[in-house]
């Protein structure tokens, strides 16, 4: 008789609970920090003709050779660090993840910070240790340094900005993070676009660092493209774990095309911050709303009540995403995507229709 899920899947992977996407349709969604901004006419153009000549029949290039000679000159990768594409940045995590699971092996990061490192860690069985963050959500060094030499970590995640704080943390106080360490330390600079600050030229100096990037907050999430960046002697092995053609022929070719474009994303880029600013202010004028400072593309703030007015923002048609719960440091917390002058206004009349219920 064939075994049950209970008798087959592990013990901890069933006491888990899904990664949830909430349904935005018909909303205007300020949830999951995507450029708002569509490619301009021209370029979505040129994109359908490149897409109309793809060989579809054939498998991908499984080096990406033209797509990651693009990305290193877009991200500024110096010259002699090598580059591994994942399939998402998610994906690059999980080949860390697998690579160091050692028996007895540690994965430290900060909390709270990016979800799907301690998720990834749980899914491979690796055991994760979050070191909790200063309550104004700065890294507390000394706090970190302890823990680093207590559990001896193999990987350490940072993630510059933080999500979902929107902050970056002090740069001296994570190289001294990166001396300290027994392993790997991976940079996820997933909203470097909109901060203006990375550790990708320390890289031919840092052998045990890594800088990830993707191109989702660029304008790209429906690629799936994230790219990880280092010391050739850690991608030849990190590439092991890459299954064949995990980057499609589309996502290879869409990228290509963009990135040859890259003045209209650096504008878009521009256009987000100069209305992170806007809604900055905006929220600062709200009584009893406190916003917090964002190098990113969104903003978190706190408030009273913070799951009602969560839900008024729903039912008005608005979607947020709600932290209210998932840590101490986040209590009655929310974090709004910054999207265009539109959607914020919509967002902003929401907000004072919700508090004023």
């Amino acid at each position: 008789m064939a075994k049950t899920p209970e008798e087959i899947i592990r013990d901890d992977i069933r006491a888990l609970t899904a990664y949830h996407v909430p349904d935005s349709s018909g909303m205007v969604k300020l949830d999951a920090m995507e450029n708002p901004y569509e490619l301009p006419p021209a370029l979505r153009t040129r994109l359908a003709a490149i897409i109309e000549s793809a060989a579809l029949n054939r498998y991908p290039d499984p080096g990406a050779r033209r797509l990651k000679a693009r990305l290193r000159e877009a991200f500024a990768v110096p010259e002699g660090v090598e580059v591994l594409l994942g399939n998402g940045s998610d994906e690059l995590i999980q080949m860390l993840v697998l690579a160091s699971a050692r028996p007895g092996a540690v994965v430290l990061g900060v909390e709270p910070s990016f979800a799907m490192f301690p998720m990834i860690s749980a899914f491979v069985g690796v055991r994760y240790v979050g070191v909790e963050l200063r309550d104004d959500f700065a890294l507390d060094i000394e706090r970190t340094l302890r823990a680093v030499e207590e559990h001896q970590p193999s990987l350490i995640f940072i993630a510059y900005p933080n999500n979902p704080t929107g902050n970056l943390f002090d740069a001296a106080a994570i190289e001294r993070v990166v001396r300290a360490a027994p392993g790997l330390v991976v940079m996820d600079e997933a909203y470097q676009a909109f901060a203006g600050s990375s550790f990708m030229a320390q890289l031919p100096r840092k052998g045990n660092l890594l800088v990830m990037r993707t191109v989702s907050k660029l304008g790209l999430a429906g690629l799936r493209l994230g790219v990880l960046a280092g010391d050739a002697r850690w991608i030849t092995e990190l590439d092991k774990l890459r299954l064949p053609y995990n980057v499609s022929t589309l996502t290879q070719m869409v990228a290509n095309e963009v990135l040859q474009h890259g003045a209209v994303l650096t504008e878009q880029a521009a256009a987000i911050k100069l209305e992170r600013g806007r809604l900055m202010r905006k929220l600062q004028e709200i009584p009893g709303l406190t916003p917090y400072p964002s190098d990113a593309n969104f903003i978190l703030f706190s408030i009273t009540h913070a799951e009602r007015v969560f839900d008024g923002l729903k039912q008005r048609g608005v979607l947020i995403k709600s932290l209210h719960g998932s840590h101490r440091l986040l209590a009655n917390c929310l974090r709004v995507t910054v999207g265009t002058p539109q959607e914020n206004d919509v967002f902003l009349a929401a907000l004072i229709q919700s508090l004023n219920a």
